[in-house]
Protein backbone atom coordinates (compact mmCIF):
# COMPACT_ATOMS: atom_id res chain seq x y z
CA UNK A 1 0.00 0.00 0.00
CA UNK A 2 1.02 3.44 -0.91
CA UNK A 3 0.52 6.55 0.59
CA UNK A 4 -1.67 7.59 -1.91
CA UNK A 5 -3.88 4.89 -0.68
CA UNK A 6 -4.04 5.82 2.79
CA UNK A 7 -6.97 7.41 4.51
CA UNK A 8 -5.95 11.46 5.49
CA UNK A 9 -6.74 9.92 9.25
CA UNK A 10 -4.08 7.50 9.12
CA UNK A 11 -1.60 9.33 7.20
CA UNK A 12 1.92 8.96 9.02
CA UNK A 13 2.77 12.99 8.79
CA UNK A 14 4.66 13.32 11.68
CA UNK A 15 7.26 11.07 13.61
CA UNK A 16 6.24 12.62 16.71
CA UNK A 17 2.80 13.99 16.91
CA UNK A 18 2.13 17.61 17.91
CA UNK A 19 5.92 18.52 18.59
CA UNK A 20 8.02 21.90 17.07
CA UNK A 21 11.31 21.53 16.31
CA UNK A 22 13.55 23.77 18.63
CA UNK A 23 17.17 24.04 18.20
CA UNK A 24 17.68 20.12 17.45
CA UNK A 25 15.05 18.72 20.58
CA UNK A 26 11.55 17.93 19.18
CA UNK A 27 8.95 18.93 21.93
CA UNK A 28 5.60 20.14 23.11
CA UNK A 29 5.11 23.93 21.97
CA UNK A 30 4.04 26.19 24.86
CA UNK A 31 1.33 27.98 22.64
CA UNK A 32 -2.66 27.60 21.58
CA UNK A 33 -3.70 24.38 19.93
CA UNK A 34 -4.68 25.09 16.31
CA UNK A 35 -6.32 22.66 13.52
CA UNK A 36 -4.27 21.92 10.49
CA UNK A 37 -6.67 21.33 7.84
CA UNK A 38 -7.40 19.38 4.48
CA UNK A 39 -8.34 22.76 2.17
CA UNK A 40 -10.30 19.71 -0.46
CA UNK A 41 -12.98 18.65 2.35
CA UNK A 42 -12.24 21.00 5.18
CA UNK A 43 -11.38 18.20 7.62
CA UNK A 44 -8.58 18.54 10.11
CA UNK A 45 -5.37 16.95 9.37
CA UNK A 46 -3.59 17.26 12.31
CA UNK A 47 -4.01 19.26 16.13
CA UNK A 48 -0.66 21.02 16.60
CA UNK A 49 0.27 23.68 19.43
CA UNK A 50 1.41 26.46 18.44
CA UNK A 51 4.87 28.07 19.69
CA UNK A 52 5.34 31.24 21.36
CA UNK A 53 7.81 33.98 22.20
CA UNK A 54 9.42 32.07 24.66
CA UNK A 55 10.10 29.19 22.12
CA UNK A 56 11.73 31.93 19.42
CA UNK A 57 14.04 32.84 22.42
CA UNK A 58 15.26 30.00 23.24
CA UNK A 59 15.83 28.60 19.37
CA UNK A 60 17.31 31.98 18.86
CA UNK A 61 19.76 31.67 21.76
CA UNK A 62 20.44 28.41 21.22
CA UNK A 63 20.97 29.17 17.20
CA UNK A 64 23.64 31.93 18.53
CA UNK A 65 25.41 29.63 20.11
CA UNK A 66 25.62 26.76 17.54
CA UNK A 67 26.71 28.98 15.08
CA UNK A 68 29.22 30.60 17.15
CA UNK A 69 30.65 27.43 17.92
CA UNK A 70 33.99 26.44 16.15
CA UNK A 71 32.63 23.07 15.05
CA UNK A 72 30.14 24.70 12.68
CA UNK A 73 32.20 28.12 12.35
CA UNK A 74 35.44 26.93 11.23
CA UNK A 75 33.99 24.30 9.00
CA UNK A 76 35.73 24.60 5.49
CA UNK A 77 33.56 24.72 2.35
CA UNK A 78 33.78 21.67 1.07
CA UNK A 79 32.58 19.89 4.83
CA UNK A 80 29.45 22.29 5.26
CA UNK A 81 28.55 20.93 1.30
CA UNK A 82 28.88 17.35 3.00
CA UNK A 83 26.06 18.15 5.43
CA UNK A 84 23.99 19.72 2.50
CA UNK A 85 24.19 16.59 0.19
CA UNK A 86 23.28 14.74 2.65
CA UNK A 87 20.11 16.79 3.58
CA UNK A 88 19.41 16.72 -0.75
CA UNK A 89 19.76 12.96 -0.31
CA UNK A 90 17.10 12.36 2.78
CA UNK A 91 14.59 15.27 0.81
CA UNK A 92 14.93 13.08 -2.69
CA UNK A 93 14.20 9.68 -0.59
CA UNK A 94 10.51 11.03 0.91
CA UNK A 95 9.85 12.46 -2.55
CA UNK A 96 6.49 11.13 -2.48
CA UNK A 97 6.15 11.58 1.20
CA UNK A 98 6.39 14.89 1.04
CA UNK A 99 4.72 16.05 -1.96
CA UNK A 100 1.58 13.84 -0.79
CA UNK A 101 1.76 15.89 2.75
CA UNK A 102 1.83 19.22 1.07
CA UNK A 103 -0.85 18.16 -1.36
CA UNK A 104 -3.10 17.58 1.44
CA UNK A 105 -2.05 20.53 3.46
CA UNK A 106 -2.17 23.04 0.72
CA UNK A 107 -4.51 21.82 -1.99
CA UNK A 108 -2.04 21.50 -4.83
CA UNK A 109 -1.88 18.85 -7.00
CA UNK A 110 0.34 15.91 -6.68
CA UNK A 111 1.64 16.69 -9.96
CA UNK A 112 3.09 20.08 -8.81
CA UNK A 113 4.18 19.44 -5.09
CA UNK A 114 6.36 16.17 -6.64
CA UNK A 115 8.00 19.08 -9.14
CA UNK A 116 8.56 21.06 -5.55
CA UNK A 117 9.87 18.38 -3.43
CA UNK A 118 12.41 17.66 -6.42
CA UNK A 119 13.32 21.85 -6.28
CA UNK A 120 13.97 21.61 -2.58
CA UNK A 121 16.31 18.64 -3.29
CA UNK A 122 18.06 20.68 -6.11
CA UNK A 123 18.93 23.82 -4.18
CA UNK A 124 20.43 21.92 -1.41
CA UNK A 125 22.65 20.52 -4.40
CA UNK A 126 23.21 23.85 -6.00
CA UNK A 127 24.48 25.54 -2.79
CA UNK A 128 26.53 22.49 -2.15
CA UNK A 129 27.88 22.75 -5.47
CA UNK A 130 28.58 26.51 -4.86
CA UNK A 131 30.47 25.36 -1.94
CA UNK A 132 33.04 23.47 -3.32
CA UNK A 133 33.37 26.05 -5.98
CA UNK A 134 33.42 28.97 -3.80
CA UNK A 135 36.73 31.49 -3.77
CA UNK A 136 37.14 34.50 -1.74
CA UNK A 137 38.23 37.06 -3.96
CA UNK A 138 41.93 38.89 -4.44
CA UNK A 139 41.12 42.45 -4.93
CA UNK A 140 43.50 44.49 -7.03
CA UNK A 141 46.09 46.35 -5.28
CA UNK A 142 45.96 50.49 -4.93
CA UNK A 143 49.11 50.13 -2.72
CA UNK A 144 51.99 48.59 -1.03
CA UNK A 145 49.96 45.86 0.55
CA UNK A 146 47.90 43.04 -0.22
CA UNK A 147 43.94 43.27 -0.07
CA UNK A 148 41.07 40.36 0.07
CA UNK A 149 37.54 40.07 0.26
CA UNK A 150 36.22 37.46 2.69
CA UNK A 151 32.84 36.28 3.51
CA UNK A 152 31.50 35.57 7.04
CA UNK A 153 28.50 33.75 8.58
CA UNK A 154 25.94 36.42 10.24
CA UNK A 155 25.21 34.16 12.70
CA UNK A 156 21.48 33.76 13.20
CA UNK A 157 19.06 33.87 10.26
CA UNK A 158 15.58 34.15 10.56
CA UNK A 159 13.32 32.93 7.98
CA UNK A 160 9.82 33.15 7.54
CA UNK A 161 7.88 31.22 4.59
CA UNK A 162 4.94 31.77 2.93
CA UNK A 163 1.67 28.95 2.94
CA UNK A 164 1.61 28.03 -1.30
CA UNK A 165 4.79 26.38 -1.65
CA UNK A 166 6.08 25.27 1.71
CA UNK A 167 8.94 22.78 0.74
CA UNK A 168 10.41 24.75 -1.99
CA UNK A 169 10.08 28.22 -0.24
CA UNK A 170 12.06 26.39 2.92
CA UNK A 171 14.49 25.30 1.19
CA UNK A 172 15.38 28.20 -1.21
CA UNK A 173 16.06 29.81 2.51
CA UNK A 174 17.56 27.21 4.64
CA UNK A 175 20.28 25.99 2.15
CA UNK A 176 21.77 29.16 1.47
CA UNK A 177 21.76 30.24 5.20
CA UNK A 178 23.54 26.83 6.21
CA UNK A 179 26.03 27.03 3.54
CA UNK A 180 27.03 30.53 4.84
CA UNK A 181 27.71 29.18 7.81
CA UNK A 182 24.73 30.38 10.09
CA UNK A 183 21.96 29.24 12.09
CA UNK A 184 18.24 29.22 10.78
CA UNK A 185 15.22 30.01 12.64
CA UNK A 186 12.03 29.23 10.29
CA UNK A 187 8.67 30.00 11.27
CA UNK A 188 6.67 28.36 8.46
CA UNK A 189 3.06 30.10 7.73
CA UNK A 190 0.23 29.17 10.53
CA UNK A 191 -1.92 27.44 7.63
CA UNK A 192 0.66 25.06 6.36
CA UNK A 193 3.56 23.81 8.97
CA UNK A 194 3.39 19.82 7.98
CA UNK A 195 5.75 19.94 5.36
CA UNK A 196 8.25 21.68 6.96
CA UNK A 197 8.45 20.11 10.34
CA UNK A 198 8.66 16.92 8.04
CA UNK A 199 11.51 18.73 6.39
CA UNK A 200 13.41 19.35 10.06
CA UNK A 201 12.99 15.35 10.74
CA UNK A 202 14.53 14.82 7.24
CA UNK A 203 17.34 17.54 7.98
CA UNK A 204 17.80 16.23 11.67
CA UNK A 205 18.12 12.83 10.32
CA UNK A 206 20.55 13.82 7.93
CA UNK A 207 23.04 14.57 10.70
CA UNK A 208 22.96 18.59 11.05
CA UNK A 209 24.90 19.68 14.11
CA UNK A 210 21.65 20.29 16.95
CA UNK A 211 20.21 23.97 17.09
CA UNK A 212 21.69 24.72 14.02
CA UNK A 213 17.73 24.79 12.94
CA UNK A 214 14.57 25.42 14.50
CA UNK A 215 11.02 25.25 12.95
CA UNK A 216 8.42 27.17 15.11
CA UNK A 217 4.59 27.26 13.78
CA UNK A 218 2.51 30.03 14.72
CA UNK A 219 1.24 33.07 14.38
CA UNK A 220 3.31 35.96 12.49
CA UNK A 221 2.30 38.43 15.17
CA UNK A 222 3.41 35.93 18.07
CA UNK A 223 6.71 34.38 16.43
CA UNK A 224 7.12 36.15 13.57
CA UNK A 225 7.53 39.05 15.66
CA UNK A 226 9.86 37.26 17.94
CA UNK A 227 12.32 36.57 15.47
CA UNK A 228 12.36 40.02 13.98
CA UNK A 229 12.69 42.27 16.88
CA UNK A 230 15.26 39.31 18.69
CA UNK A 231 18.53 41.35 18.93
CA UNK A 232 20.62 37.62 18.02
CA UNK A 233 19.02 37.92 15.04
CA UNK A 234 21.49 39.18 12.43
CA UNK A 235 18.99 38.99 8.95
CA UNK A 236 15.39 38.47 8.22
CA UNK A 237 14.40 36.54 4.94
CA UNK A 238 10.93 36.80 3.93
CA UNK A 239 8.06 35.74 1.74
CA UNK A 240 4.75 37.03 1.92
CA UNK A 241 2.63 39.91 1.15
CA UNK A 242 3.70 43.47 0.73
CA UNK A 243 2.02 44.81 4.23
CA UNK A 244 4.05 42.49 6.17
CA UNK A 245 7.00 42.90 4.44
CA UNK A 246 6.76 46.48 4.81
CA UNK A 247 6.29 45.86 8.69
CA UNK A 248 9.35 44.15 8.88
CA UNK A 249 11.21 46.27 7.12
CA UNK A 250 10.31 48.69 9.63
CA UNK A 251 11.30 46.67 12.61
CA UNK A 252 14.62 45.84 10.87
CA UNK A 253 15.34 49.03 10.48
CA UNK A 254 15.44 49.92 14.07
CA UNK A 255 17.76 47.28 14.78
CA UNK A 256 20.40 48.56 11.47
CA UNK A 257 19.35 44.29 9.96
CA UNK A 258 19.63 43.68 6.71
CA UNK A 259 16.32 42.15 5.09
CA UNK A 260 15.51 39.95 2.00
CA UNK A 261 11.95 40.87 1.31
CA UNK A 262 9.96 38.89 -1.78
CA UNK A 263 6.15 40.33 -2.03
CA UNK A 264 3.45 40.95 -3.61
CA UNK A 265 2.67 40.77 -7.50
CA UNK A 266 0.24 41.85 -10.23
CA UNK A 267 2.27 40.90 -13.04
CA UNK A 268 1.92 41.90 -16.74
CA UNK A 269 1.63 39.15 -19.33
CA UNK A 270 1.67 40.39 -22.84
CA UNK A 271 0.65 38.43 -25.94
CA UNK A 272 1.76 40.55 -29.48
CA UNK A 273 -0.33 40.53 -32.13
CA UNK A 274 2.79 37.91 -33.78
CA UNK A 275 2.48 35.02 -31.17
CA UNK A 276 1.89 31.66 -31.75
CA UNK A 277 -1.86 31.90 -30.40
CA UNK A 278 -1.86 28.49 -29.13
CA UNK A 279 1.57 28.38 -27.40
CA UNK A 280 0.62 31.92 -25.97
CA UNK A 281 -2.94 30.55 -24.46
CA UNK A 282 -1.48 27.70 -22.99
CA UNK A 283 1.29 29.57 -21.30
CA UNK A 284 -0.90 32.54 -20.14
CA UNK A 285 -2.92 29.77 -18.82
CA UNK A 286 -0.29 27.81 -16.90
CA UNK A 287 0.79 31.15 -15.88
CA UNK A 288 -2.66 32.04 -13.92
CA UNK A 289 -4.16 29.23 -13.20
CA UNK A 290 -1.39 26.80 -12.08
CA UNK A 291 -1.40 26.76 -8.55
CA UNK A 292 -4.83 27.87 -8.30
CA UNK A 293 -3.38 31.22 -8.81
CA UNK A 294 -1.85 31.49 -5.60
CA UNK A 295 1.74 32.68 -6.48
CA UNK A 296 3.33 35.99 -6.21
CA UNK A 297 4.40 35.68 -9.45
CA UNK A 298 1.02 34.84 -11.31
CA UNK A 299 0.58 36.72 -14.66
CA UNK A 300 -2.69 38.15 -13.19
CA UNK A 301 -2.94 41.23 -15.78
CA UNK A 302 -3.25 40.25 -19.44
CA UNK A 303 -2.38 42.51 -21.91
CA UNK A 304 -3.11 41.42 -25.37
CA UNK A 305 -2.81 43.82 -28.86
CA UNK A 306 -6.16 45.03 -29.84
CA UNK A 307 -6.02 43.48 -33.35
CA UNK A 308 -6.28 39.61 -31.68
CA UNK A 309 -7.97 40.92 -28.52
CA UNK A 310 -11.50 39.31 -29.17
CA UNK A 311 -9.72 36.17 -31.03
CA UNK A 312 -7.40 35.45 -27.97
CA UNK A 313 -10.03 35.56 -25.38
CA UNK A 314 -12.46 33.45 -27.08
CA UNK A 315 -9.64 30.70 -27.44
CA UNK A 316 -8.80 31.11 -23.56
CA UNK A 317 -12.30 31.44 -22.04
CA UNK A 318 -13.20 27.88 -24.41
CA UNK A 319 -10.32 26.52 -22.99
CA UNK A 320 -10.63 27.76 -19.50
CA UNK A 321 -13.54 25.96 -18.78
CA UNK A 322 -12.21 22.91 -19.87
CA UNK A 323 -10.24 22.77 -17.11
CA UNK A 324 -10.42 19.93 -13.98
CA UNK A 325 -10.95 21.00 -10.75
CA UNK A 326 -10.48 18.43 -7.85
CA UNK A 327 -8.23 17.22 -4.98
CA UNK A 328 -4.83 17.71 -5.46
CA UNK A 329 -3.92 14.38 -4.84
CA UNK A 330 -6.37 13.19 -7.38
CA UNK A 331 -4.31 12.39 -11.01
CA UNK A 332 -7.20 14.46 -13.16
CA UNK A 333 -6.86 17.28 -11.30
CA UNK A 334 -5.82 20.77 -12.81
CA UNK A 335 -7.14 23.12 -10.08
CA UNK A 336 -6.63 22.31 -6.77
CA UNK A 337 -8.71 23.75 -3.73
CA UNK A 338 -7.51 27.01 -2.44
CA UNK A 339 -5.43 27.20 1.05
CA UNK A 340 -8.43 28.03 3.22
CA UNK A 341 -11.84 28.54 2.83
CA UNK A 342 -11.22 31.75 4.30
CA UNK A 343 -8.43 32.91 1.92
CA UNK A 344 -10.80 31.56 -1.13
CA UNK A 345 -13.70 33.76 0.24
CA UNK A 346 -11.16 36.75 -0.43
CA UNK A 347 -10.66 35.94 -3.40
CA UNK A 348 -14.39 35.92 -4.25
CA UNK A 349 -14.61 39.20 -2.75
CA UNK A 350 -12.35 40.41 -5.33
CA UNK A 351 -14.23 39.59 -8.41
CA UNK A 352 -17.71 40.79 -6.41
CA UNK A 353 -15.71 44.10 -6.28
CA UNK A 354 -14.84 43.28 -9.94
CA UNK A 355 -18.38 43.34 -11.41
CA UNK A 356 -19.15 46.56 -8.86
CA UNK A 357 -16.40 48.46 -10.98
CA UNK A 358 -17.94 47.27 -14.38
CA UNK A 359 -16.19 44.26 -15.29
CA UNK A 360 -17.56 41.53 -17.45
CA UNK A 361 -16.78 37.94 -15.79
CA UNK A 362 -16.37 36.16 -19.28
CA UNK A 363 -15.90 32.58 -16.99
CA UNK A 364 -15.78 31.48 -13.51
CA UNK A 365 -16.62 33.57 -10.84
CA UNK A 366 -18.16 31.64 -8.94
CA UNK A 367 -17.75 28.73 -6.28
CA UNK A 368 -18.50 25.33 -8.10
CA UNK A 369 -21.71 24.16 -8.05
CA UNK A 370 -20.52 20.43 -7.66
CA UNK A 371 -21.20 18.19 -4.75
CA UNK A 372 -17.28 16.57 -5.13
CA UNK A 373 -16.29 19.87 -4.54
CA UNK A 374 -19.09 21.44 -1.86
CA UNK A 375 -16.93 20.87 1.39
CA UNK A 376 -13.52 22.58 0.17
CA UNK A 377 -12.31 25.79 -0.65
CA UNK A 378 -12.55 25.41 -4.38
CA UNK A 379 -12.99 28.76 -6.75
CA UNK A 380 -13.75 28.40 -10.48
CA UNK A 381 -11.03 29.68 -12.68
CA UNK A 382 -12.00 33.28 -13.63
CA UNK A 383 -11.38 35.51 -16.54
CA UNK A 384 -12.46 39.62 -16.16
CA UNK A 385 -12.53 42.14 -18.94
CA UNK A 386 -14.03 45.52 -19.68
CA UNK A 387 -12.21 47.13 -16.35
CA UNK A 388 -9.54 50.35 -16.73
CA UNK A 389 -6.17 49.55 -15.35
CA UNK A 390 -6.83 52.15 -12.69
CA UNK A 391 -9.44 49.73 -11.43
CA UNK A 392 -8.68 48.17 -7.53
CA UNK A 393 -8.91 44.60 -9.44
CA UNK A 394 -6.16 45.27 -11.94
CA UNK A 395 -4.09 47.04 -9.25
CA UNK A 396 -4.30 44.86 -6.17
CA UNK A 397 -2.89 41.19 -5.60
CA UNK A 398 -5.93 39.10 -5.87
CA UNK A 399 -3.96 35.49 -5.17
CA UNK A 400 -5.91 33.79 -6.62
CA UNK A 401 -7.36 32.22 -9.96
CA UNK A 402 -8.59 35.18 -11.68
CA UNK A 403 -7.25 36.95 -14.93
CA UNK A 404 -8.27 40.49 -15.83
CA UNK A 405 -7.83 40.81 -19.95
CA UNK A 406 -6.79 44.38 -21.07
CA UNK A 407 -6.83 45.62 -25.11
CA UNK A 408 -3.50 47.18 -25.77
CA UNK A 409 -2.54 50.01 -28.44
CA UNK A 410 1.00 49.92 -29.86
CA UNK A 411 4.34 49.49 -27.50
CA UNK A 412 4.13 52.85 -26.13
CA UNK A 413 0.92 52.07 -24.41
CA UNK A 414 1.35 48.76 -23.35
CA UNK A 415 4.35 49.60 -21.55
CA UNK A 416 2.52 52.56 -20.01
CA UNK A 417 -0.15 50.31 -18.91
CA UNK A 418 2.20 47.35 -17.52
CA UNK A 419 4.45 49.33 -15.58
CA UNK A 420 1.34 51.18 -13.75
CA UNK A 421 1.65 49.20 -11.40
CA UNK A 422 2.98 49.18 -7.68
CA UNK A 423 4.29 45.74 -7.85
CA UNK A 424 7.38 44.87 -9.91
CA UNK A 425 7.76 41.15 -9.33
CA UNK A 426 7.57 39.54 -12.86
CA UNK A 427 6.17 39.71 -16.38
CA UNK A 428 5.59 36.81 -19.63
CA UNK A 429 5.97 38.08 -23.26
CA UNK A 430 4.66 35.97 -26.00
CA UNK A 431 5.92 37.23 -29.89
CA UNK A 432 7.77 35.52 -32.82
CA UNK A 433 9.78 38.79 -33.02
CA UNK A 434 13.10 38.31 -30.79
CA UNK A 435 13.41 41.84 -31.34
CA UNK A 436 10.35 43.15 -29.99
CA UNK A 437 10.73 40.66 -27.24
CA UNK A 438 14.08 42.06 -26.17
CA UNK A 439 13.21 45.80 -25.97
CA UNK A 440 10.17 45.01 -23.96
CA UNK A 441 11.83 42.94 -21.60
CA UNK A 442 14.40 45.72 -21.32
CA UNK A 443 11.41 48.35 -20.48
CA UNK A 444 9.40 46.13 -18.17
CA UNK A 445 9.75 47.29 -14.50
CA UNK A 446 10.30 43.54 -13.24
CA UNK A 447 12.53 41.61 -11.33
CA UNK A 448 12.00 38.43 -13.89
CA UNK A 449 10.69 38.28 -17.47
CA UNK A 450 9.72 35.15 -19.77
CA UNK A 451 9.80 35.26 -23.43
CA UNK A 452 7.48 32.55 -24.95
CA UNK A 453 7.29 30.59 -21.53
CA UNK A 454 6.29 31.75 -17.85
CA UNK A 455 6.33 30.25 -14.31
CA UNK A 456 9.97 28.66 -15.24
CA UNK A 457 12.61 28.87 -12.67
CA UNK A 458 16.20 28.26 -12.07
CA UNK A 459 18.06 28.21 -8.38
CA UNK A 460 21.14 29.51 -10.72
CA UNK A 461 19.25 31.82 -11.77
CA UNK A 462 18.61 35.39 -9.26
CA UNK A 463 15.37 36.29 -8.42
CA UNK A 464 13.79 39.67 -7.03
CA UNK A 465 11.76 41.95 -7.41
CA UNK A 466 11.62 46.39 -7.38
CA UNK A 467 9.37 48.94 -6.36
CA UNK A 468 6.88 47.00 -3.31
CA UNK A 469 7.48 43.73 -4.60
CA UNK A 470 10.56 43.22 -2.53
CA UNK A 471 14.19 44.13 -1.24
CA UNK A 472 16.93 42.23 -2.53
CA UNK A 473 18.13 39.32 -4.63
CA UNK A 474 18.78 35.57 -3.28
CA UNK A 475 19.19 32.52 -5.57
CA UNK A 476 22.38 32.31 -7.98
CA UNK A 477 25.82 31.86 -7.11
CA UNK A 478 25.83 35.02 -5.76
CA UNK A 479 22.91 33.07 -3.44
CA UNK A 480 25.35 32.81 -0.50
CA UNK A 481 26.44 36.54 -0.07
CA UNK A 482 22.93 36.89 0.60
CA UNK A 483 23.66 35.31 4.21
CA UNK A 484 27.13 37.02 4.52
CA UNK A 485 29.13 39.35 6.01
CA UNK A 486 31.53 41.00 3.75
CA UNK A 487 35.08 41.78 5.63
CA UNK A 488 38.34 43.25 3.88
CA UNK A 489 41.43 42.31 4.40
CA UNK A 490 44.80 44.21 3.91
CA UNK A 491 48.04 42.46 4.33
CA UNK A 492 50.89 44.94 4.42
CA UNK A 493 54.57 44.77 2.68
CA UNK A 494 55.96 47.45 3.26
CA UNK A 495 59.53 46.49 4.74
CA UNK A 496 60.34 49.81 6.37
CA UNK A 497 58.13 51.34 9.03
CA UNK A 498 55.23 53.80 7.99
CA UNK A 499 57.18 57.33 7.97
CA UNK A 500 54.69 59.56 9.50
CA UNK A 501 55.86 59.04 12.93
CA UNK A 502 58.66 59.94 12.35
Amino acid sequence: MTILDTAPQTLPFLPVADRIFVAGEWRQARGPAFAVTDPSNGETLQVIHQATADDADEAVRKGRAAADDPAWRALLPHQRAKYLHRIADAIEANTSRLALLQSYNTGKTVTETTGLVGSAAGTFRYFAAVLETADDDLTTPRGNFLTMSVLEPIGVIGAIAPWNSPVASDAQKIAPALAAGNAVVLKPAEWTPLVSLELARLIDQAGLPKGLLSVLPGKGSVVGDAIVTHPDVGKVTFTGGTNTGRSIAHAAAEKLMPVSLELGGKSPTIVLDDADLDAAVNGVMYGIFSSTGQSCIAGSRLFVDRRIYDEFLDKLVAKTQRLRLGPGRDPDTQIGPMVHRRHRDSVAAYVDLAREEGGRVLCGGAIPDDDRLRDGAYYLPTVIDGLPNSSRTCQEEIFGPVLVALPFDGEADLIAQANDSVFGLASGIWTGHYRRAWKLARRLQAGTVWINTYKQFSISTPFGGVKESGLGVEKGRSGIAAYSRQKSIYWGLDEEPNPWAN
